[in-house]
Protein backbone atom coordinates (compact mmCIF):
# COMPACT_ATOMS: atom_id res chain seq x y z
CA UNK A 1 0.00 0.00 0.00
CA UNK A 2 2.74 2.27 0.94
CA UNK A 3 3.86 2.01 -2.54
CA UNK A 4 0.61 3.11 -4.13
CA UNK A 5 -0.67 6.58 -4.85
CA UNK A 6 -3.68 8.72 -5.68
CA UNK A 7 -4.61 11.89 -7.34
CA UNK A 8 -4.96 15.25 -5.82
CA UNK A 9 -6.21 18.24 -7.97
CA UNK A 10 -4.64 16.52 -10.76
CA UNK A 11 -1.57 15.92 -9.29
CA UNK A 12 -0.21 12.52 -8.00
CA UNK A 13 0.35 11.86 -4.41
CA UNK A 14 1.51 8.74 -2.12
CA UNK A 15 -1.06 7.43 -0.45
CA UNK A 16 -1.18 7.14 3.29
CA UNK A 17 0.43 4.28 5.18
CA UNK A 18 -1.26 1.75 7.66
CA UNK A 19 -0.07 3.65 10.37
CA UNK A 20 -1.58 7.13 9.55
CA UNK A 21 -4.77 5.09 9.34
CA UNK A 22 -5.09 3.40 12.38
CA UNK A 23 -3.83 6.82 13.65
CA UNK A 24 -7.12 8.41 12.00
CA UNK A 25 -9.57 5.84 12.85
CA UNK A 26 -8.31 5.91 16.53
CA UNK A 27 -8.83 9.42 16.56
CA UNK A 28 -12.36 9.46 14.63
CA UNK A 29 -13.57 6.51 17.69
CA UNK A 30 -13.29 10.00 20.13
CA UNK A 31 -15.38 11.93 18.49
CA UNK A 32 -18.29 11.47 20.44
CA UNK A 33 -15.92 10.75 23.85
CA UNK A 34 -14.51 14.25 23.53
CA UNK A 35 -14.58 15.57 19.81
CA UNK A 36 -14.82 19.00 21.39
CA UNK A 37 -12.20 18.47 23.79
CA UNK A 38 -9.01 20.16 23.54
CA UNK A 39 -7.62 16.96 24.40
CA UNK A 40 -8.38 15.18 21.09
CA UNK A 41 -6.93 18.56 19.26
CA UNK A 42 -3.72 18.31 21.06
CA UNK A 43 -3.83 14.84 20.48
CA UNK A 44 -4.26 15.26 16.62
CA UNK A 45 -1.15 18.02 17.06
CA UNK A 46 1.00 15.31 18.64
CA UNK A 47 -0.11 12.84 15.38
CA UNK A 48 0.76 15.81 13.05
CA UNK A 49 4.23 15.86 14.52
CA UNK A 50 4.63 12.16 14.70
CA UNK A 51 3.39 10.92 11.30
CA UNK A 52 6.05 13.84 9.53
CA UNK A 53 8.94 15.86 10.62
CA UNK A 54 6.91 19.01 11.80
CA UNK A 55 8.56 19.70 15.26
CA UNK A 56 5.78 21.66 16.80
CA UNK A 57 2.04 22.23 16.04
CA UNK A 58 -1.28 24.20 17.07
CA UNK A 59 -4.85 23.93 15.63
CA UNK A 60 -7.08 27.28 15.68
CA UNK A 61 -10.70 26.56 14.72
CA UNK A 62 -13.41 28.22 15.53
CA UNK A 63 -15.28 27.71 19.15
CA UNK A 64 -19.05 27.65 19.04
CA UNK A 65 -19.47 28.59 23.22
CA UNK A 66 -17.28 31.33 22.83
CA UNK A 67 -17.88 32.46 19.36
CA UNK A 68 -14.41 33.26 18.09
CA UNK A 69 -11.32 31.52 16.91
CA UNK A 70 -9.19 30.42 19.28
CA UNK A 71 -6.09 27.68 19.66
CA UNK A 72 -7.88 24.39 21.15
CA UNK A 73 -4.58 22.16 20.80
CA UNK A 74 -0.67 22.05 20.90
CA UNK A 75 2.26 19.89 20.63
CA UNK A 76 5.26 20.91 22.12
CA UNK A 77 3.88 24.56 22.78
CA UNK A 78 2.16 25.41 25.85
CA UNK A 79 -1.25 26.11 25.03
CA UNK A 80 -1.41 28.84 27.41
CA UNK A 81 0.86 30.92 24.52
CA UNK A 82 -2.39 31.74 22.64
CA UNK A 83 -5.04 31.89 25.31
CA UNK A 84 -5.52 35.47 24.61
CA UNK A 85 -4.52 35.28 21.06
CA UNK A 86 -7.50 36.90 18.48
CA UNK A 87 -7.01 35.02 15.20
CA UNK A 88 -8.65 35.18 12.00
CA UNK A 89 -8.56 34.30 8.64
CA UNK A 90 -8.52 38.44 7.65
CA UNK A 91 -5.31 38.95 9.20
CA UNK A 92 -3.70 35.56 8.58
CA UNK A 93 -3.75 35.91 5.05
CA UNK A 94 -1.44 32.38 4.74
CA UNK A 95 -4.55 30.82 6.90
CA UNK A 96 -7.10 32.27 4.47
CA UNK A 97 -5.19 31.36 1.34
CA UNK A 98 -4.51 27.64 2.78
CA UNK A 99 -8.40 27.39 3.07
CA UNK A 100 -9.68 28.80 0.05
CA UNK A 101 -7.09 27.20 -2.13
CA UNK A 102 -7.65 23.53 0.00
CA UNK A 103 -3.40 23.12 0.07
CA UNK A 104 -1.19 23.08 2.36
CA UNK A 105 1.21 26.01 2.09
CA UNK A 106 5.13 26.13 3.56
CA UNK A 107 7.18 28.93 3.83
CA UNK A 108 10.69 29.71 5.81
CA UNK A 109 9.37 30.86 8.95
CA UNK A 110 12.48 33.57 9.17
CA UNK A 111 9.85 35.74 6.90
CA UNK A 112 6.87 35.77 9.07
CA UNK A 113 4.68 35.53 6.13
CA UNK A 114 0.82 36.24 6.43
CA UNK A 115 1.00 35.72 10.42
CA UNK A 116 -0.44 38.68 12.81
CA UNK A 117 2.63 40.48 14.16
CA UNK A 118 2.00 39.90 17.95
CA UNK A 119 2.86 35.52 16.80
CA UNK A 120 5.87 36.85 15.41
CA UNK A 121 7.94 36.45 18.37
CA UNK A 122 6.92 32.52 18.93
CA UNK A 123 8.93 32.00 14.91
CA UNK A 124 11.93 30.00 14.40
CA UNK A 125 14.55 30.15 11.90
CA UNK A 126 12.81 27.13 10.15
CA UNK A 127 9.83 26.27 7.99
CA UNK A 128 6.02 27.12 8.75
CA UNK A 129 3.39 25.01 7.04
CA UNK A 130 -0.11 25.84 7.17
CA UNK A 131 -2.78 23.01 6.87
CA UNK A 132 -6.36 24.06 5.96
CA UNK A 133 -8.74 22.00 8.03
CA UNK A 134 -11.96 22.12 5.31
CA UNK A 135 -14.35 19.59 3.74
CA UNK A 136 -17.18 19.79 1.49
CA UNK A 137 -16.07 23.44 1.40
CA UNK A 138 -16.51 24.14 4.89
CA UNK A 139 -13.87 25.91 6.97
CA UNK A 140 -13.38 24.04 10.06
CA UNK A 141 -10.21 25.82 11.19
CA UNK A 142 -6.01 25.53 10.11
CA UNK A 143 -3.32 23.23 11.38
CA UNK A 144 -0.22 25.48 12.08
CA UNK A 145 2.79 23.19 12.23
CA UNK A 146 7.03 24.11 12.12
CA UNK A 147 10.37 22.42 12.33
CA UNK A 148 13.87 23.86 12.21
CA UNK A 149 15.17 22.51 9.17
CA UNK A 150 14.38 24.88 6.57
CA UNK A 151 13.91 22.32 3.37
CA UNK A 152 10.60 22.53 2.05
CA UNK A 153 8.09 19.47 2.30
CA UNK A 154 8.13 16.69 0.40
CA UNK A 155 5.62 15.77 -1.73
CA UNK A 156 4.56 12.64 0.69
CA UNK A 157 4.88 15.03 3.70
CA UNK A 158 2.41 17.42 2.18
CA UNK A 159 0.15 14.86 1.18
CA UNK A 160 -0.02 13.42 4.43
CA UNK A 161 -0.95 16.98 6.20
CA UNK A 162 -3.31 17.53 3.57
CA UNK A 163 -4.87 14.11 4.66
CA UNK A 164 -4.36 14.90 8.23
CA UNK A 165 -6.81 18.31 7.56
CA UNK A 166 -9.25 16.39 6.27
CA UNK A 167 -9.41 13.84 9.34
CA UNK A 168 -9.65 17.15 11.54
CA UNK A 169 -12.42 18.65 9.42
CA UNK A 170 -13.90 15.52 9.58
CA UNK A 171 -13.77 15.01 12.99
CA UNK A 172 -14.96 18.17 13.55
CA UNK A 173 -17.83 17.62 11.46
CA UNK A 174 -19.01 14.78 13.27
CA UNK A 175 -19.15 16.31 16.92
CA UNK A 176 -21.46 19.36 15.01
CA UNK A 177 -23.57 16.56 13.80
CA UNK A 178 -23.93 15.01 16.98
CA UNK A 179 -24.99 18.53 18.20
CA UNK A 180 -27.47 18.77 15.68
CA UNK A 181 -29.16 15.77 16.89
CA UNK A 182 -29.04 16.88 20.17
CA UNK A 183 -30.71 19.89 19.25
CA UNK A 184 -33.28 18.23 17.30
CA UNK A 185 -34.01 16.17 20.70
CA UNK A 186 -34.49 19.07 22.63
CA UNK A 187 -36.92 20.78 19.73
CA UNK A 188 -39.07 17.50 19.60
CA UNK A 189 -38.84 17.62 23.56
CA UNK A 190 -40.53 21.17 23.33
CA UNK A 191 -42.89 20.15 20.66
CA UNK A 192 -44.23 17.47 23.33
CA UNK A 193 -44.03 19.43 26.07
CA UNK A 194 -46.38 21.90 23.54
CA UNK A 195 -48.88 19.35 22.99
CA UNK A 196 -49.19 18.14 26.98
CA UNK A 197 -49.88 21.67 27.66
CA UNK A 198 -52.61 22.31 24.77
CA UNK A 199 -53.98 18.49 25.56
CA UNK A 200 -53.96 18.51 29.35
CA UNK A 201 -54.07 21.78 30.43
CA UNK A 202 -55.67 23.86 27.59
CA UNK A 203 -58.31 21.65 27.36
CA UNK A 204 -59.34 21.65 30.60
CA UNK A 205 -59.26 25.82 31.44
CA UNK A 206 -61.55 26.11 28.07
CA UNK A 207 -64.20 23.44 29.74
CA UNK A 208 -63.98 25.46 32.80
CA UNK A 209 -64.28 29.13 31.09
CA UNK A 210 -67.48 27.47 28.84
CA UNK A 211 -68.95 26.25 32.05
CA UNK A 212 -68.37 29.76 33.87
CA UNK A 213 -69.11 31.85 31.12
CA UNK A 214 -72.61 30.17 31.14
CA UNK A 215 -75.83 32.03 32.47
CA UNK A 216 -77.47 29.27 33.73
CA UNK A 217 -76.73 28.92 38.14
CA UNK A 218 -73.81 26.84 38.80
CA UNK A 219 -74.80 23.85 41.51
CA UNK A 220 -72.64 22.72 43.85
CA UNK A 221 -71.75 19.70 42.38
CA UNK A 222 -70.88 21.99 39.22
CA UNK A 223 -68.30 24.12 41.50
CA UNK A 224 -66.82 21.39 42.92
CA UNK A 225 -65.88 19.56 39.29
CA UNK A 226 -64.51 22.88 38.33
CA UNK A 227 -62.64 23.50 41.30
CA UNK A 228 -61.31 19.81 40.64
CA UNK A 229 -60.71 20.75 36.77
CA UNK A 230 -58.74 23.88 38.30
CA UNK A 231 -56.60 21.86 40.53
CA UNK A 232 -56.14 18.71 37.67
CA UNK A 233 -54.68 21.91 35.28
CA UNK A 234 -52.30 23.64 37.72
CA UNK A 235 -51.09 20.33 39.11
CA UNK A 236 -50.60 19.31 35.00
CA UNK A 237 -48.87 22.52 33.82
CA UNK A 238 -46.40 22.25 36.75
CA UNK A 239 -45.35 18.57 35.66
CA UNK A 240 -45.16 20.50 32.47
CA UNK A 241 -43.07 23.34 32.99
CA UNK A 242 -40.72 21.33 35.48
CA UNK A 243 -39.45 19.61 32.16
CA UNK A 244 -36.59 21.09 29.86
CA UNK A 245 -37.79 24.44 28.03
CA UNK A 246 -35.02 25.27 25.81
CA UNK A 247 -31.32 24.55 25.06
CA UNK A 248 -28.44 24.21 27.32
CA UNK A 249 -25.58 26.14 26.68
CA UNK A 250 -22.24 24.56 26.53
CA UNK A 251 -19.78 23.85 29.52
CA UNK A 252 -16.76 26.43 28.93
CA UNK A 253 -13.38 26.58 30.59
CA UNK A 254 -13.05 29.89 31.77
CA UNK A 255 -14.59 32.19 33.95
CA UNK A 256 -17.16 35.27 33.72
CA UNK A 257 -14.17 37.60 34.83
CA UNK A 258 -12.11 35.68 32.41
CA UNK A 259 -14.73 36.59 29.84
CA UNK A 260 -15.24 40.41 30.62
CA UNK A 261 -11.73 40.85 30.26
CA UNK A 262 -11.53 39.15 27.07
CA UNK A 263 -14.55 41.13 26.02
CA UNK A 264 -12.93 44.61 26.88
CA UNK A 265 -9.83 43.44 25.04
CA UNK A 266 -11.89 42.42 21.67
CA UNK A 267 -14.00 45.42 22.29
CA UNK A 268 -11.98 48.74 23.45
CA UNK A 269 -14.58 51.16 22.02
CA UNK A 270 -17.46 50.07 24.57
CA UNK A 271 -16.10 51.00 27.36
CA UNK A 272 -16.36 47.69 28.92
CA UNK A 273 -16.08 47.22 32.99
CA UNK A 274 -17.00 44.98 35.80
CA UNK A 275 -18.11 46.86 38.73
CA UNK A 276 -19.64 46.18 41.85
CA UNK A 277 -17.54 44.32 45.24
CA UNK A 278 -14.79 42.16 44.09
CA UNK A 279 -16.33 39.62 46.55
CA UNK A 280 -19.39 39.25 44.85
CA UNK A 281 -18.15 38.27 41.41
CA UNK A 282 -17.89 34.69 42.23
CA UNK A 283 -20.58 32.88 39.93
CA UNK A 284 -22.37 29.06 41.02
CA UNK A 285 -20.25 27.33 38.65
CA UNK A 286 -22.89 25.39 36.66
CA UNK A 287 -23.96 28.88 36.33
CA UNK A 288 -21.03 29.88 34.58
CA UNK A 289 -22.21 29.10 30.88
CA UNK A 290 -25.85 30.48 31.04
CA UNK A 291 -23.95 33.78 32.69
CA UNK A 292 -21.26 33.88 29.88
CA UNK A 293 -24.11 33.09 27.40
CA UNK A 294 -26.34 36.33 28.63
CA UNK A 295 -22.93 38.41 28.50
CA UNK A 296 -21.86 37.60 25.33
CA UNK A 297 -25.56 38.43 24.01
CA UNK A 298 -25.53 41.68 25.66
CA UNK A 299 -22.10 42.93 24.46
CA UNK A 300 -22.79 41.76 20.98
CA UNK A 301 -26.51 43.56 20.99
CA UNK A 302 -24.34 46.40 22.27
CA UNK A 303 -21.83 46.51 19.83
CA UNK A 304 -24.24 45.93 17.17
CA UNK A 305 -27.30 48.06 17.91
CA UNK A 306 -26.29 50.77 20.14
CA UNK A 307 -23.71 53.02 20.27
CA UNK A 308 -22.03 53.52 23.81
CA UNK A 309 -19.16 54.93 25.67
CA UNK A 310 -19.49 52.43 28.49
CA UNK A 311 -20.83 48.89 29.59
CA UNK A 312 -21.19 48.14 32.87
CA UNK A 313 -21.24 44.63 33.76
CA UNK A 314 -22.64 44.26 37.88
CA UNK A 315 -22.49 41.09 39.65
CA UNK A 316 -24.25 41.00 42.95
CA UNK A 317 -26.70 38.66 45.76
CA UNK A 318 -29.86 40.53 46.84
CA UNK A 319 -32.22 39.24 49.57
CA UNK A 320 -31.25 35.08 48.46
CA UNK A 321 -30.56 35.87 44.73
CA UNK A 322 -27.95 36.05 42.43
CA UNK A 323 -27.87 38.81 39.77
CA UNK A 324 -25.88 40.39 36.40
CA UNK A 325 -26.86 43.31 35.37
CA UNK A 326 -24.97 44.46 31.83
CA UNK A 327 -26.02 47.84 30.91
CA UNK A 328 -25.14 50.52 28.31
CA UNK A 329 -25.54 54.11 27.61
CA UNK A 330 -25.57 54.13 24.13
CA UNK A 331 -29.10 54.41 23.22
CA UNK A 332 -29.44 58.66 22.99
CA UNK A 333 -32.63 58.47 22.75
CA UNK A 334 -33.20 56.56 19.84
CA UNK A 335 -35.35 53.34 19.06
CA UNK A 336 -35.19 50.16 21.27
CA UNK A 337 -32.55 48.49 19.79
CA UNK A 338 -34.52 44.92 18.29
CA UNK A 339 -33.56 41.92 20.78
CA UNK A 340 -32.20 39.04 18.74
CA UNK A 341 -33.20 35.18 19.47
CA UNK A 342 -29.85 34.72 21.48
CA UNK A 343 -30.98 36.64 24.91
CA UNK A 344 -34.78 34.88 24.51
CA UNK A 345 -33.54 31.62 23.91
CA UNK A 346 -31.05 32.20 27.37
CA UNK A 347 -34.82 33.64 29.23
CA UNK A 348 -35.52 29.88 28.10
CA UNK A 349 -32.82 28.51 29.35
CA UNK A 350 -32.66 29.98 32.72
CA UNK A 351 -36.40 29.04 33.51
CA UNK A 352 -34.67 25.46 34.23
CA UNK A 353 -32.15 26.57 36.82
CA UNK A 354 -35.58 29.15 38.64
CA UNK A 355 -34.33 32.06 37.34
CA UNK A 356 -34.96 34.63 34.77
CA UNK A 357 -33.88 37.16 32.44
CA UNK A 358 -35.05 40.58 31.66
CA UNK A 359 -33.72 43.16 28.85
CA UNK A 360 -35.26 46.76 28.04
CA UNK A 361 -34.69 50.32 28.77
CA UNK A 362 -33.43 51.56 31.91
CA UNK A 363 -34.20 55.07 31.19
CA UNK A 364 -33.97 57.16 28.32
CA UNK A 365 -30.28 57.02 27.11
CA UNK A 366 -29.26 53.34 28.82
CA UNK A 367 -30.63 49.52 27.82
CA UNK A 368 -29.78 46.33 30.46
CA UNK A 369 -30.03 42.80 30.15
CA UNK A 370 -30.76 41.46 33.94
CA UNK A 371 -29.98 37.18 35.23
CA UNK A 372 -31.46 36.65 38.01
CA UNK A 373 -31.48 32.81 39.87
CA UNK A 374 -32.54 32.35 43.45
CA UNK A 375 -29.50 31.44 45.25
CA UNK A 376 -31.67 28.23 46.43
CA UNK A 377 -31.44 27.41 42.82
CA UNK A 378 -27.88 28.76 42.06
Amino acid sequence: MDGASTTVAGVAAPAVGIDALELFVDLLARVDQDGSSDAFFGRLCEATCALTSMDRSVIFRYDEARRRVRAVGTHNIPLEVFEQAQFTVEDAPIARLALMEDRVIDVPESTGLGLPERFRGLLRDGLLVCTPMSASGRWSGVILSDREDRRPLSDSERYLLWTVGKTAALATHAHVATTLQERARQLQERIDLARDVHDGVVQRLFGVAMAVSSDAELSRAARDRIADELHAALRDLRDAVQRPLGRTSRPTETTLVAEVERLHREHPDLGLVLTGDPAEREVPAHLEPLAQSVLSEAVRNAHKHADPTRVEVAIERFEGVWVMEVSNDGLRGAVPPHTGMGLRLAAMEALQVGGLVEFGRRDEASWRVRLAVPLEHA
